[in-house]
């Protein structure tokens, strides 16, 4: 093709082909933002004062088109204190003797991975959210403004109900901003097979950090869970049990964790009773989850993120239905120490109510509020109001 020689010619040429090239990278490229905006307030009966916090998450993920199997993605995301409103400790410094709201400022790589598939196969090599199973022991704590994620290599392979699983992690990018992020040497297997009466699973999850004092959490269990529908109801139900050895410098324990889940539905309305069980060895050591979406479970009110040395027994019962156009939920949890010691054993209970209201198709609007009375004095734990108010959109 002749180049043109004046300089209109050559603005309208370039024009052409950047035109092309535009065209070109929409093909192959797909791009979303995912926002939320958030009020959040806790008050605690002790010496801190109440905290209240407003920040904006702002994500921007960029997917590219498969070519040839592979394909590549990238999500950077962004968390900001808005408004003078940020009267909270936030995990990385600052608080001014506020309670806890760990959601701080940062901007970062969420993921950043590189994907291969052909047929039931798939590998990725990155950055990426890495969850199992509901997220009880692996989960990306979406909950918070900064999302986790992992550093490492995931292959995954699925064929005929079966899945099988497998993932190395070499960085655990946790929710404080990168300077709280973790080296690590983790193994994560998991095998699952889908019947016509539920789903059982077999997993071992390898945990380390890649640090010179002595650790490690070797956790290796089995679940079922299923679902069955009748005439105008349904029927749920979960069980699940592990055994985990944990080496802490130089002392080594031993426990285990029990799930019993039962829940049933009719008429818009879902019910469900648990009972779950993270053990304790002897009063010295408590069940962990460090990689779990641990505000999923035992309390919205983050009492339990870390399991106390005693155990935890946890009784709980949820409703929910739909009302207005949106979903409400409401949440029970009765605690107490799977180990009893002296002074401990009544840990408390949380009562917790959430409201969510999707419109426009790109926008929702939620209420979340928990409650925890404290139980025994010993504990260490106080009783904790907490209140979120949200609204989050997605282009």
């Amino acid at each position: 093709m002749k180049m043109p020689t004046d300089k209109t010619g050559l603005a309208l040429a370039l024009l052409a082909a950047s035109s092309s090239v535009v065209a070109s990278a929409e093909d192959l490229l797909d791009a979303k933002l995912d926002m939320r905006l958030r009020y959040e307030n806790v008050q605690q009966d002790n010496a801190l004062k109440d905290a209240d916090g407003l920040t904006l998450r702002t994500r921007l993920s960029v997917s590219s088109k498969e070519i040839e199997g592979f394909s590549a993605h990238i999500d950077i995301e962004d968390s900001r204190k808005l408004l003078g409103v940020d009267d909270f400790k936030d995990t990385v410094g600052n608080g001014n003797g506020c309670s806890v709201i760990p959601d701080p400022e940062t901007t970062e790589v969420d993921q950043a991975y590189i994907k291969y598939k052909a047929g039931g196969f798939s590998a990725k090599l990155g950055r990426q959210v890495i969850t199992r199973d509901g997220q009880r022991f692996i989960g990306h704590v979406g909950f918070r403004q900064d999302r986790q994620s992992y550093d490492g290599l995931s292959l995954a392979y699925q064929a005929d109900g079966l899945s099988l699983s497998y993932a190395h992690i070499s960085k655990r990018n946790r929710i404080f901003a990168e300077q709280k992020d973790l080296d690590a040497k983790d193994h994560l297997f998991n095998l699952s097979y889908k019947t016509e009466i539920g789903k059982l699973v077999a997993y071992g999850y390898l945990l380390e950090l890649d640090q010179s004092a002595a650790n490690g959490i070797d956790t290796y269990g089995l679940s079922f869970s299923g679902k069955q529908k009748f005439d105008g109801w349904a029927l749920s139900y979960a069980a699940e049990y592990a055994t985990q050895s944990s080496t802490v410098g130089a002392s080594d324990y031993d426990t285990s964790y029990t799930k019993l889940e039962l829940g049933a539905g009719a008429g818009g309305l879902k019910a469900k009773l648990g009972y779950e069980v993270l053990g304790s060895d002897d009063g010295n050591y408590g069940f962990a989850t460090p990689l779990a979406t641990l505000h999923k479970f035992n309390g919205w009110t983050d009492q339990f993120l870390g399991t106390p040395k005693q155990g935890l027994q946890d009784i709980y019962i949820t409703l929910g239905g739909k009302a207005g156009g949106g979903k409400w939920l409401l949440a029970y949890h009765d605690f107490a120490a799977d180990q009893t010691t002296p002074g401990i054993d009544d840990l408390g209970s949380e009562l917790g109510v959430q409201f969510v209201y999707p419109f426009a198709k790109r926008y929702s609007v939620g209420l979340k509020y928990a409650q925890y009375s404290a139980g025994d004095a010993a504990s260490n734990k106080v009783d904790t109001d907490k209140l979120w108010l949200w609204l989050g959109a997605k282009f």
